[in-house]
């Protein structure tokens, strides 16, 4: 995969934006690496997000198959019992209920996954701001 097809922003170069700036005490090169800083964070946040969402999509393929068989399997030995088993609707229940507690917690830990990155990034923001304005003056 080239490296423009996993990062979108590979070829944006921030610091032809800010050259023209001509502000007292800004640094166009530092300011340029913050923004890229934060592209970056906000691509792999979307990135972890995109995996784990990939991976809920497969895993309720899953289950989907395994239900479908189960209903299968159900129906036929209820045909050849002549009633189906009268537990099989709890157990069925209890079943989609786990599954949708497991799809819930991928979800839960994909979210969270990808706004720790974004998080971490707005601290690492702060702080950056923060010694900007502490830097001793000449």
């Amino acid at each position: 995969m080239s490296k423009s097809a996993e990062n979108p922003f590979a070829a944006f170069d921030p610091t032809k934006l800010f050259a023209d700036l001509k502000l007292p005490g800004l640094d166009p090169s530092a300011l340029a690496a913050t923004q890229q800083k934060n592209l970056e964070a906000i691509t792999a946040a979307n990135k972890r997000a995109l995996e784990g969402y990939q991976a809920v999509a497969k895993r309720q393929a899953e289950i989907f198959q395994e239900a479908a068989a189960e209903v299968a399997a159900i129906m036929k030995g209820g045909v050849s019992a002549g009633m189906p088993d009268p537990n099989a609707a709890k157990q069925a229940m209890e079943k989609a209920m786990a599954n949708l507690r497991e799809l819930a917690e991928m979800m839960s830990k994909t979210n969270s996954e990808a706004f720790e990155l974004i998080n971490q990034r707005m601290n690492e923001n702060l702080e950056e701001f923060r010694k900007t304005f502490t830097k001793p003056k000449k």
